[in-house]
């Protein structure tokens, strides 16, 4: 069964909800004009903020984060946003040398084994590279909902991070049902994966579907303690990290 058919649904107040959406985006456009940038996992949330960047001209650029472990079908929906929306996406990569020498210290399946190697390994693939997407930019944009998990309940629309950016979190109100209903009405392509019960999908050896009834992010790191499932992208704080095995 498609995820539209399973999560599409126009709840009350979604056009409320859409309507402010659109609000915050333009407002943080103009505000931090061409110092700005939409960071994509190219997850249903982040695709609909492409789509709506899209639709009313922002000058938001897109950027993502290529780990080197994402599904094929992660992967592929970069060249599918140049297609529809004529918007190339910045692709930020990790440093090969830092990942070889990781994998050869740690091995390949250096993730399971530890939560200090699981967040070693997040950092080189993900904090890094991220460094460097934002590196001289004073804002950028993020699809974090507070439904999808305990640690995001309180999400705000606006804060400021770790650096002093401006981070902005535009559907911090909207549902999993809003999400999918703007998908369907709007014909915004998505991860085919999100119809095989991944709601949230990171790398590959880190994600797996979910069974009826599990929390949101039951998927992602599934191995370790519910206080641990964040890889420090939308942490606060996060101590320094080696590349071999420290904490980040």
């Amino acid at each position: 069964m498609s995820a539209i058919t399973l999560y599409a649904r126009r709840t009350d107040g979604f056009e409320a909800r859409l309507a402010h959406t659109i609000d915050v985006l333009q407002a943080a456009a103009a505000e931090h004009a061409g110092s700005i940038v939409q960071s994509t996992s190219l997850g249903a949330e982040d695709m609909v903020l492409t789509d709506l960047i899209a639709r009313h001209a922002l000058p938001i650029p897109l950027g993502t984060l290529e780990t080197g472990m994402l599904h094929a079908e992660t992967s592929a929906l970069i060249p599918r946003i140049a297609q529809r929306y004529g918007i190339e996406v910045e692709v930020y990569k990790p440093v090969t040398e830092t990942v070889v020498h990781f994998v050869k210290t740690n091995g390949e399946r250096a993730m399971y084994e530890s939560i200090d190697l699981r967040k070693a390994c997040c950092g080189l693939r993900k904090l890094e590279p991220l460094a460097r997407m934002l590196a001289g930019r004073a804002a950028w944009v993020t699809g974090l909902r507070r439904e999808q998990s305990n640690n995001r309940g309180d999400v705000p629309f606006t804060e400021v991070d770790d650096k002093g950016r401006a981070k902005i979190n535009p559907l911090a109100d909207w549902s999993w049902n809003d999400v999918w209903h703007y998908i369907a009405t709007n014909d915004v392509p998505f991860n085919p994966l999100h119809d095989e019960f991944m709601p949230s999908i990171g790398c590959a050896p880190c994600t797996r579907a979910i069974a009826v009834g599990e929390d949101f992010r039951a998927g992602r790191w599934w191995w370790e303690d519910e206080k641990a499932k964040e890889c420090g992208l939308h942490v606060h704080e996060e101590p320094a990290v080696s590349m071999i095995g420290g904490e980040r």
